[in-house]
């Protein structure tokens, strides 16, 4: 496959980051994947979440219900947590995305240590922390944008990191390469001493033997939200955790309402361009079901996904012939380009013979993310509003007006070549 190499987590997301539907629960099976994972090329890789998928999709449903906090919800878009103001500070639950009758975990965010804390916390946090380690692209980078980079001390996968900043502290060793979440340096997280872990939860809740650090275990699913504005409200859960809530809430206000602005533009229009997205491997599409986040995306950019009445937020694996008999007259194809070179119309055709059968390949339609080149999985997360205005830009450019006149798209363009 021309355009795969090593992923991480946050990117492992974009094929199966939407599996809450199904109770994933087969703890054994994953920590096999983990292991492939940090020693198979990525067919392999994809080859074994098939075999996942369709694992998982017999185990039965937990019962268990956990117990909810009471209180007003601060939380406004995100689902996977629930924030609640208290007088020392703030608790947190994090619920299982896979199995929302579940928690993961509750924490209890301290800001004034005369006050009594809940005793039925899983973990305890000071705040602001002083140090953490980040598990993901989509936290360190909130930390670098509110100005606490400071305050983290390792990170995974660095050698994928293309933001210059970060890739900077790392060769000063400001801040230290942990390794992969198959093979992450326990020693070193010793060594550093982190109030907390910012790891990204499985749904088997297996913790690859972090406990053994010291520091608190904070499960961060941001990556397991539906809505753009669901993903990007953890900004505030970052901004909590570092002592600079207003900052981070006056942050995610201006995204709330940037992006509003923008899908209420497209609410009305008349004509929806028909839009599909990614590409085949081994003869299987993983489609985007039609409650997912890309699906989302599209809605509030003012187009119609063919796969729009799919009920499902999860990926879908269908063959290619099922993909060319449902979406060839599609107007545009959203692609993601994972290789340091170019992706064209010409490579494409190398690569699948399928591909020169949709119009929108016919049409010279296909819009394109260089993951590489835009930092993708380190920024867009948080900038919900700039890859819906990259969508407009595409299928409604005459609504991008006033604040959004000239706009140039930060994250896609149109495949030239």
């Amino acid at each position: 496959m021309p355009y795969a190499y090593n992923l991480s987590h946050a990117e492992y997301a974009e094929l199966w980051e939407a599996q809450s539907d199904t109770n994933l629960a087969a703890g054994w099976f994953l920590r096999v994947l983990r292991f492939l994972r940090a020693n198979l090329p990525l067919t392999l890789h994809v080859l074994c979440a098939v075999v996942f998928f369709a694992f998982t999709a017999c185990v039965p449903k937990s019962s268990h219900s956990p117990e909810r906090t009471q209180g007003d919800n601060l939380m406004r878009h995100a689902r996977n947590i629930l924030a609640f103001e208290k007088d020392y500070g703030y608790r947190m639950e994090v619920i299982c995305p896979w199995d929302t009758t579940l928690s993961l975990g509750s924490f209890a965010i301290i800001k004034d240590t005369t006050k009594m804390v809940d005793k039925d916390v899983k973990g305890v946090l000071n705040v602001p922390v002083k140090s953490v380690i980040s598990f993901s692209a989509t936290q360190w980078a909130v930390f670098l944008r509110l100005g606490e980079i400071d305050r983290v001390k390792g990170i995974l996968e660095g050698r994928f990191v293309t933001d210059s900043t970060m890739r900077s502290l790392l060769a000063q060793q400001k801040v230290y390469d942990i390794g992969t979440e198959a093979a992450a340096d326990i020693e070193r997280m010793i060594q550093l001493q982190p109030d907390a872990l910012l790891y990204s939860p499985y749904f088997d809740g297996n913790q690859g033997g972090l406990n053994v650090t010291g520091a608190v275990l904070f499960p961060f699913a941001d990556y397991m939200e539906n809505t753009p504005l669901g993903r990007a409200e953890w900004i505030r859960i970052i901004g909590m955790l570092a002592g600079c809530e207003d900052k981070a809430d006056a942050w995610f206000v201006d995204i709330e309402r940037r992006y509003n602005a923008l899908s209420t533009l497209c609410a009305n229009v008349e004509h929806r361009p028909t839009v599909f997205s990614d590409l085949a491997f081994n003869g299987q599409w993983y489609v985007a079901g039609g409650q997912s986040y890309i699906a989302k995306l599209f809605a509030d950019a003012g187009a119609d996904y063919i796969w729009k009445d799919n009920p499902s937020t999860a990926s879908v694996p269908m063959d290619a012939e099922s993909i060319l008999a449902k979406a060839q007259k599609a107007e545009y194809w959203r692609v993601i380009n994972s290789a340091p070179t170019p992706m064209t119309y010409s490579t494409l055709a190398k690569e699948n013979p399928v591909y020169p059968l949709f119009d929108a390949y016919k049409k010279h339609q296909i819009i394109v993310c260089d993951i590489l080149k835009t930092g993708y999985f380190e920024q867009s997360q948080c900038e919900p509003d700039l890859l819906l205005a990259d969508f407009i830009h595409f299928f409604h450019p005459e609504l991008l007006t006033d604040e959004w006149s000239d706009y140039q798209p930060k994250y896609y363009h149109l495949m030239s070549e």
